[in-house]
């Protein structure tokens, strides 16, 4: 092979299901002409990266998963070394594809109270089964961010927590369980995106501890997988001069982070997969196309994810490495598609999924993380306030009244001759931004209504947003369901009535 193709299996570029057709063509002349090396699968432009959370707001689609497939199906046909497909699935294929399988998030798995570890793994094996069947190799996740910042406008619930330790742990263990389902796995963002305030897709976060700091925390998660044998890690877009002899540069193109911190000092042998390189962190101090992806190379990185300039790409890294170097990595990405079973590609069926089995996960971890975190729940007096119309009952942030508000089997939803009221609050967004979706007259009416009569508060959704919902105290007890899944609704049902 020449070394401009043994280059281009370390490109990996963004490929949007809903597309025209003149843009699924223009992959296809990259895979004829530049013969890259993966695809990186997206919903849509509108909706990759920063903004995916606003896809089913904006957009009217339909049958995504089946274009997937097809796409798949249709780009492997004509690839000379079958692609490695990779997809961002946090919390499964449902993080960029409708009527999938939706996995709790990080954070809502960080809660678990008992062998959490266990069940975190069974949750990454689950993940990786319905990828494996679906076509896809690797998934680009989880996240071994130790959300220290609870204003981090892009981590946040994609953390499993605040302790490094416990990060450390879940983390590897979704890591473990998704390589038991035969895909690959990756740690991110190294070196540690959770004590941020700037979202990377728009702006360079600077991350200011000193390395001691930085080891003791943002570092451990990736330490504690690589002494137990992780085998990819993506770096992320972030600047952390303490490592970088004072620079603001990038870690995702900093040599110093990558081979000398990461693969040198930390020991690190499996392979670094960049973070989006059209992220405007770093895509915006590289106008000339091609350079931002030598420097990518050049630092360390052995895949180069979401590249917006793959053949100018290939040539500068063509002019600018030596054989030994892409030999090297060449090898490296080869060997890491025979294990994931690349090479023996045939065409695949649309699959099916187990919604029963998928449905069963969910009530069995939802009544493991489903918490009473504020005040104490009388059951017998609910049911007995229910039966004479005493209870009170108000939902939020809903178009039409949840399966909640049935289940609870109040009769009388008349908040004004009620002596206790149970306020539902499913929050509109996992995002911090504008209150996590929530508007400031309806937060005001919660807080109203929490200081007219004795309160149960039940948050379905991001445990940050319980601060914008006023203080606990003000309410007689607080549950936090932290996802609004119907099956979470029938455990926190079941709590009102047999807690």
């Amino acid at each position: 092979m020449q070394k401009s193709q043994k280059i281009a299996q370390c490109f990996s570029p963004a490929a949007f299901i809903h597309d025209t057709e003149e843009n699924y063509q223009a992959i296809e002349t990259l895979i004829r002409e530049q013969e890259i090396g993966g695809l990186t699968f997206f919903h849509s432009r509108h909706s990759a990266a920063a903004n995916f959370e606003k896809r089913a707001e904006v957009l009217d689609v339909s049958g995504t998963f089946e274009k997937m497939i097809g796409l798949i199906n249709r780009y492997q046909a004509i690839s000379k070394i079958p692609l490695l497909i990779s997809i961002d699935g946090e919390y499964g294929l449902a993080m960029r594809i409708e009527k999938t399988p939706q996995y709790p998030f990080a954070i809502t798995l960080g809660a678990l109270k008992k062998d959490a570890e266990k069940w975190v793994e069974e949750v990454g094996y689950r993940m990786g089964l319905d990828m494996k069947q679906s076509g896809i190799h690797l998934n680009l996740a989880p996240c071994a961010d130790v959300n220290t910042n609870p204003n981090n406008p892009v981590i946040g619930y994609r953390s499993f927590g605040d302790n490094a330790e416990k990060v450390a742990k879940l983390s590897f263990a979704a890591y473990l369980g998704m390589k038991k389902a035969g895909i690959g796995a990756c740690l991110k963002h190294f070196p540690g995106h959770g004590d941020t305030e700037t979202d990377s897709h728009l702006g360079l976060p600077i991350l200011h501890k000193s390395k001691t700091q930085l080891q003791a925390e943002e570092l451990l998660p990736f330490q504690y997988g690589i002494d137990r044998g992780v085998e990819m890690i993506m770096v992320g877009h972030l600047a952390v001069p303490a490592l970088t002899g004072g620079k603001e540069i990038p870690a995702s193109i900093s040599r110093e982070l990558i081979t000398d911190l990461l693969k040198g000092e930390m020991g690190f042998n499996g392979l670094v997969i960049s973070d989006a390189l059209n992220m405007k962190a770093v895509a915006k101090h590289f106008p000339e196309p091609g350079i931002l992806e030598w420097e990518a190379f050049h630092a360390g990185n052995d895949i180069l994810c979401f590249s917006d300039h793959v053949k100018e790409g290939i040539e500068k890294i063509s002019q600018n490495a030596s054989e030994e170097e892409v030999d090297a990595v060449f090898e490296k990405i080869m060997d890491l598609k025979k294990r994931l079973g690349v090479m023996d590609f045939k065409p695949i069926q649309v699959p099916s999924f187990d919604w029963e089995s998928h449905s069963q996960l969910q009530i069995e971890l939802a009544e493991n993380y489903v918490s009473v975190i504020s005040g104490e729940i009388n059951p017998s007096e609910l049911k007995a306030l229910a039966k004479v119309g005493k209870l009170g009952y108000r939902e939020y942030f809903t178009s039409q009244k949840s399966l909640f508000a049935s289940q609870l089997a109040i009769s009388d939803y008349n908040w004004g001759n009620s002596e206790k009221g149970i306020i539902a609050v499913f929050v509109p967004s996992h995002k911090p931004l504008n209150q996590f979706g929530m508007d400031p007259e309806t937060l005001a009416d919660i807080k109203k209504l929490a200081k007219s009569k004795p309160c149960i508060l039940v948050h379905f959704g991001n445990p940050l947003a319980l601060k914008h919902l006023g203080k606990m105290e003000d309410f007689e007890a607080v549950i936090c369901a932290f996802q609004g899944f119907e099956e979470v609704q029938r455990v926190v049902e079941n709590r009102l009535h047999s807690e």
